[in-house]
């Protein structure tokens, strides 16, 4: 996992709309917030609106969320940039949906699965790497992003963030042949 006090890994990747977005677009914003997601992943299709209310409860309080979509979208169809653009809408994502094609920004991060989160300070230093919730698909936990909400409570108060972190649980990232990371 990547260490807590990392600072963020510089990216510049398209959004559904074409656009690009980099990480200097964040320099002014109380905490930055990374999601990798997917389109097709059990584990984001059952937060997936719990994603979407995350965001609309925090972006008004200085807090900036993307997520990126690392997966090989030639051998995993449903999470092409196209495809990205339609989720984006049916979940009503009020962030940023980035396309990694290269999937260096995930290798960056050390991204393991989708879903994984990564939440920086106004530095853009990490101090929060995890799960959203311990609810899974199949369970009857519901979806609260009560891990995540509470280390980004926890730093927008001006305390600190809890060392105890449950790492994410979900589908491995999708990596292109002769692509894979060297840190699993």
């Amino acid at each position: 996992m990547l260490p807590l006090g990392t600072r963020a890994p510089d990216f510049s990747l398209p959004d559904t709309h074409g656009q690009i977005v980099s990480l200097a677009h964040f320099n002014n914003v109380r905490a930055l917030v990374v999601f990798f997601i997917c389109n097709h992943c059990p584990y984001v299709k059952h937060l997936r609106m719990g994603l979407a209310q995350f965001a609309r409860d925090y972006q008004g309080k200085g807090v900036a969320i993307i997520a990126i979509n690392s997966n090989d979208a030639v051998r995993y169809a449903d999470d092409s940039p196209e495809k990205m653009k339609d989720e984006a809408r049916s979940a009503d994502y009020s962030f940023p949906y980035l396309y990694d094609e290269t999937q260096s920004v995930a290798k960056a991060y050390r991204a393991a699965c989708t879903p994984d989160f990564f939440l920086f300070d106004h530095k853009h230093l990490l101090v929060y790497r995890g799960q959203f919730d311990d609810s899974r698909p199949g369970k009857t936990t519901p979806v609260t992003g009560h891990d995540l909400r509470a280390a980004l409570d926890a730093l927008l108060a001006g305390q600190s963030v809890s060392s105890k972190q449950t790492p994410s649980v979900g589908c491995n990232i999708k990596w292109k042949p002769g692509n894979e990371p060297d840190y699993f």
